[in-house]
């Protein structure tokens, strides 16, 4: 039974007070609300009105031209966005080969990486792009590709008056959907304007699961006021060929637990993961400091992990989304370290799973089935001695956003009455994760889903 948002009692046989709203489960198990605990909200929000550019949707070049020609039919004139390109469509695409495809039509795609994006000609026209725009340049001139810029994108482009804050009404129901009851929004570039838009957003109503929002060093000693938001993690967003100076980054990880505030790093390479190392070791780290993605972990960096107590975020759907990529593109040594589950938990590191959305796909259970299964989508093992059982691939999604790896699996009576009510029993569900249907979302007792 559920009273002023709270699971008040469990029982087979409990009394019905008149009034009383009684949901039929219908055999489906009733679970705790799942936590997507790293993605990206307002980038997935305006992926869903974007060009998908990956091998997935465009097999090749021709392909991916065809696309583009056809979405700018849709709407002339418009801005083109694209997302989650790969170098195995066309190689490494420039102004030069979007202008052969749209040369009048506005064009920005990001590569699935998400630290890339590649404009047209007229794309830089619109944006105003001048010499010294941190545009990458060849011989004096601007290739169209822009690394490691969101922050100067989103600033020129709302400068310009050429984007908007996206909708989240939508994708919120979307992951409400899934069962997904709180999320936590890791874009490294959140500041104090961000966290006032979420707690807007959530105020009117919009965003419907509590968030946790990481970003820079702007949020130090900053509290949300607003009950459903919190201010997460300081956040690092390492790049292998660009690393910051390990001396600066140690003082502002002292800075940031100074005002009892975490960090987490963003970590894809052995080479950034042993950076991320380096500094925590250096500053010294605080129960709470994460590891996000830990994308490839080799015994000696996991020991590392374990004796430093951080908590590893990372996103077991990439090995069946993107598996058969890293086959091909991942050095031999590092592929049995690639996305790893069960050894952190046999090392004592806390573990988390998430989606990191619109990177990779935000339904829950298809990562849960992924982490069963390490299986690449043309069907090839990776990693299978990483594999988990269901039971501990659902505790991924079930941890507090304050301390993901320490999994509420259970359902006990003062708890809030954060659930997901599936359409079928646990040892149907178990048997098919990334075909599970859930028929009901409660946030603190209230239906969100459907």
């Amino acid at each position: 039974m559920i009273r002023l948002g709270r699971i008040a009692s469990i029982g087979a046989a409990q009394p019905v007070m008149q009034g009383t709203e009684v949901i039929e489960a219908n055999g489906g198990v009733l679970l705790p609300g799942l936590h997507d605990h790293h993605l990206h909200l307002a980038s997935l929000a305006v992926s869903r009105e974007s060009l998908a550019c990956g091998p997935e949707a465009c097999a090749d070049g021709p392909a991916l031209a065809r696309a583009l020609k056809r979405q700018a039919q849709t709407r002339p004139g418009a801005w083109i966005r694209g997302i989650g390109y790969h170098e195995s469509v066309a190689g490494n695409i420039d102004a030069a080969w979007l202008d052969r495809q749209l040369p009048d039509t506005p064009v920005r795609i990001q590569h699935r990486g998400g630290r890339l994006w590649v404009f047209n000609s007229a794309a830089m026209e619109r944006l105003e792009i001048a010499a010294a725009d941190p545009l990458e340049k060849v011989d004096g001139q601007h290739t169209g590709r822009l690394y490691e810029g969101d922050a100067w994108l989103r600033k020129r482009m709302s400068s310009l008056r050429e984007s908007r804050r996206p909708e989240l009404a939508a994708v919120s129901r979307m992951l409400a959907g899934f069962g997904i009851t709180a999320l936590t929004d890791t874009t490294p570039q959140n500041g104090l304007e961000d966290l006032q838009w979420f707690q807007a957003e959530k105020e009117q109503g919009a965003l419907l699961q509590d968030i946790r929002l990481m970003g820079n060093a702007s949020l130090d000693g900053v509290r949300s006021m607003l009950p459903g938001v919190t201010v997460g993690e300081h956040k690092f967003h390492l790049l292998e060929s660009d690393l910051p100076d390990l001396d600066a980054v140690a003082e502002s990880i002292r800075q940031s637990h100074a005002v009892s505030r975490n960090v987490a790093f963003h970590c894809v390479t052995r080479a950034e993961l042993v950076f991320a190392l380096a500094a925590i070791r250096e500053a010294g780290s605080r129960p709470g400091d994460r590891i996000e993605h830990a994308s490839v972990t080799p015994p000696e960096l996991m020991q590392d992990i374990a004796t430093l107590g951080l908590t590893v975020v990372t996103q077991p759907v990439f090995v069946q989304q993107r598996g058969d990529q890293y086959l091909q593109d991942v050095a031999a040594e590092d592929q049995p370290w690639l996305y790893r589950l069960q050894g952190f938990l046999e090392a004592g590191v806390a573990l988390a799973g998430s989606s990191d959305a619109p990177f990779g796909d935000s339904n829950p259970w298809k990562a849960m089935q992924a982490a069963v299964e390490r299986s690449t989508a043309s069907g090839q093992a990776l990693g299978v001695e990483e594999a988990l059982g269901p039971e501990q691939a659902l505790a991924l999604y079930t941890g507090p956003l304050s301390a993901p790896g320490q999994p509420v699996t259970a359902l006990v009576e003062g708890m809030s009455a954060d659930l997901c009510l599936l359409g079928c029993g646990w040892a149907e569900a178990r048997r098919k994760l990334a075909t599970v249907e859930v028929q009901l979302t409660l946030m603190r007792g209230q239906v969100v889903f459907p």
